[in-house]
């Protein structure tokens, strides 16, 4: 039985946007200032990774092949 699984797609779409925007601050070289602190590039590439890998498992899981 294939069960939808709509909120595993929601969070999959949120990790997705959430890489798309720092994929977005690598290109644009957007700085983003925290009180008087500036946040590195590198996060950015650390965002861009986490967030795809989250992505794509939760799309896995939401299609049920988890397998190897």
């Amino acid at each position: 039985m294939n069960r939808s699984k709509p909120f595993t797609w929601i969070a999959a779409a949120f990790f997705a946007l959430a890489a798309i925007v720092h994929i977005t601050r690598v290109f644009t070289h957007f700085q983003i200032i925290v009180g008087s602190h500036t946040i590195p590039m590198w996060c950015s590439y650390i965002g861009i990774i986490v967030g795809a890998f989250l992505s794509w498992m939760l799309c896995r899981e939401a299609r049920g092949t988890t397998g190897p």
